[in-house]
């Protein structure tokens, strides 16, 4: 089964990921790009959905809500994003005041939650691992947000670095892990180099290995996905999990147990 989805950039919204596609059974994900002073009107319908501004800066307004100058970043790779919740059943507007890239993470819902404005201020920074798979991680919706499936954030991985150890969250097992679909989308720097991103599981009936490109997105519905930097260009990932349990917890590989165990002990030194 491909989980590999290529992106040719555009203007207007492209669906990049279907409702049930590659496995998943509740994420959509779209890109939107804007020229400045166009906009775009739609509705989340049975989707609640984050629009994380990639670059760009824009308004957004609906019934309830209205936000003005969303977004200051030049790039994936110059800061923190700034993000607007969604909740389903709601109309909306986004208005372009430069060009402007979003974003849309969606999960299939049917608790509607109030909008809400994510801040580059409010995003949480965090590092991650440590030796060589040590990378910096932005979390945007965790449970400090109301959201009924989705738990989303950014990575950036330096030249020839890694996110690892592998890990998976495929059932509820508390507190080792719990049940939650994935979808990553890269971006890499510069536009012309690569990466490398592992999809398999415990039994191996996948045992995969894609080449990414930037804009590619890989559909996670479960099993063990690590990814790599080339050793010379860095790599964006946007990445967000929808599920019943809203929790950052996974369950490293048996055999790599022992680099979470490390990276827990280094960092309490």
């Amino acid at each position: 089964m491909e989980l590999r989805k290529k992106y040719k950039a555009g203007t207007g919204r492209q669906q990049i990921v279907t409702l049930g596609e590659g496995g998943l059974k509740k994420s959509t994900f779209d890109l939107l790009n804007l020229k400045a002073g166009e906009t775009y009107t739609g509705d989340t319908g049975n989707l609640e959905s984050a629009f994380v501004v990639l670059s760009g800066s824009c308004h957004a307004n609906g019934n309830d809500f209205s936000y003005t100058n969303i977004g200051s970043r030049k790039d994936v790779f110059s800061g923190r994003p700034a993000t607007v919740y969604l909740p389903i059943q709601t109309s909306y507007q986004f208005t372009a005041i430069t060009d402007v890239e979003l974003a849309i993470c969606s999960a299939e819902a049917n608790v509607k939650y109030a909008p809400v404005l994510i801040n580059p201020e409010d995003v949480k920074e965090v590092e991650l691992g440590s030796g060589n798979w040590k990378r910096k991680a932005h979390f945007i919706i965790d449970q400090s947000i109301n959201s009924q499936h989705l738990f989303l954030g950014e990575t950036l991985l330096p030249p020839g670095k890694w996110a690892f150890p592998p890990h998976r969250h495929d059932k509820d097992d508390l507190p080792r892990e719990v049940d939650m679909e994935e979808i990553y989308h890269f971006r890499i720097q510069p536009q012309t180099g690569f990466g490398i991103q592992l999809s398999y599981t415990d039994d191996r009936t996948r045992d995969d290995a894609y080449l990414l490109r930037n804009g590619d997105t890989i559909l996670i519905p479960d099993g063990y996905h690590p990814v790599a930097s080339s050793p010379v260009d860095a790599l964006y990932m946007l990445w967000f999990m929808a599920g019943e349990k809203r929790l950052f917890l996974s369950r490293p590989e048996e055999q790599y147990h022992w680099v979470a165990q490390y990276d827990h002990f280094f960092k309490s030194r």
